[in-house]
C-alpha cells in the first residue's frame, strides 16, 4: 500500500510570514493577530481553484487588511494618552544574529515606520523587509507599477533620513546589559548615570492605563531618577528582571507574579544607552508573555 502525506495548506505553511507582514505594518501583536485571523477567514472562503499563486494571494489579503486597519488605527493613537510605542514581541536570539532582520522588526524601526503614511510603510515593508518586486506589490495594491517605485523611492529615503545608526555588536550588548540591572538592582544611580548617553531620552507607554511619564524625558539625571522611581514604588515590589531578547535585540523584561509588567528596549551608542523605549501598557505586552 502506498501511503502519501496530507498536503500542507498554503495558509499554514505561509502563517509567519502573514503575522510577520501584519506585524511590521502594524506594530501592534494584537491586531497583526487578528489580521491574520481574519485573513484566514478569507482564505476559507476563496475558491481555491481560483487561486494560482496561494503566497501571493495571501500577503496581498494580509497587505490589505492590515491598511484598512492602519488607517483607522492613526484616528484613534490621535487620542491616545501619552507616547504611543509598539508592542514589545519576544523573538528568538537567532534573530539577533541577522541583522537585517533584527532591524526590520526592530522598536526603533517600528517607531520610524510610524512616520509613513499607510501605503508608504505597506510598500516598505514588502520591498525591503520581504523583497517582493514593484511588480508584486503593484498587484498587491492595485496601483501601477511606476506608482509604487516612486513610492517605494520615497519611503526608502525617509526611512534612510530617520534610521537609527547605532552599535550592533551582541558582546557589547549583553555586558551593557548586566552591568545596568546590575545597577539598577543594587540601587547605584551613579552607576546608572553613567552609562547613560548625554543627549538620552526615555519614553514611557502606559496608555492611559498605568502611571507612565506623559511626555519623554530627557537628560541622565531626570530619567536615571524617573526609573529608579519607579522601581521604589511598593507595587513592584518583588518584580524579577532579566535580559530578554525583544524585537530583534537584547532588552529588560519585568516579571511580576509571572506576568509582564514593563518591557525595555534601548539603543546603544559608544556603549551608552539612547533612546530608551518602556512599554508598560499592560494591554500591549502579551507579546512579551513568556
Amino acid at each position: 500500500m502506498i501511503t502519501t502525506e496530507p498536503e500542507t495548506d498554503p495558509f499554514d505553511a505561509h502563517r509567519r510570514l502573514l503575522f510577520a507582514t501584519a506585524y511590521r505594518m502594524l506594530g501592534t501583536v494584537s491586531d497583526a493577530e487578528d489580521i491574520v485571523q481574519d485573513a484566514w477567514l478569507t482564505w476559507n472562503k476563496a475558491d481555491r481553484s481560483e487561486v494560482r499563486n496561494p503566497r501571493a494571494y495571501l500577503v496581498r489579503t494580509v497587505t490589505n487588511l492590515s491598511l484598512n486597519r492602519l488607517t483607522s488605527a492613526r484616528a484613534t493613537r490621535e487620542e491616545y494618552v501619552g507616547p504611543w510605542l509598539p508592542e514589545p514581541l519576544l523573538t528568538s536570539p537567532d534573530v539577533a544574529q541577522d541583522r537585517e532582520l533584527a532591524e526590520s522588526v526592530s522598536t526603533a524601526m517600528l517607531v520610524v515606520l510610524e512616520t509613513l503614511s499607510p501605503v508608504e510603510r505597506a510598500v516598505f515593508v514588502l520591498r525591503e523587509v520581504f523583497g517582493f518586486s514593484h511588480a508584486e506589490i503593484a498587484g498587491f495594491l492595485d496601483r501601477e507599477e511606476p506608482a509604487v517605485r516612486q513610492i517605494s523611492s520615497r519611503a526608502r529615503k525617509h526611512v534612510a533620513a530617520r534610521r537609527p545608526r547605532f552599535d550592533t555588536d551582541t558582546a557589547q550588548r549583553e555586558r551593557v546589559t548586566e552591568r545596568f540591572l546590575a545597577a539598577c538592582a543594587g540601587g547605584d544611580i551613579n552607576a546608572v548615570l553613567e552609562m547613560l548617553a548625554p543627549d538620552v531620552t526615555a519614553w514611557s507607554d502606559g496608555g492611559g492605563k498605568v502611571t507612565a511619564a506623559r511626555r519623554p524625558l530627557y537628560g541622565p539625571d531626570h530619567v536615571a531618577r524617573w526609573l529608579f522611581g519607579v522601581l521604589a514604588k511598593p507595587a513592584n515590589a518583588g518584580a524579577v528582571i532579566t535580559p530578554v531578547v525583544i524585537n530583534g535585540e537584547l532588552g529588560v523584561l519585568a516579571e511580576l507574579g509571572g506576568s509582564p509588567i514593563a518591557a525595555l528596549t534601548y539603543d546603544l551608542e559608544n556603549g551608552l544607552l539612547r533612546n530608551l523605549r518602556i512599554q508598560v501598557n499592560p494591554d500591549k505586552l502579551a507579546g512579551v508573555r513568556r
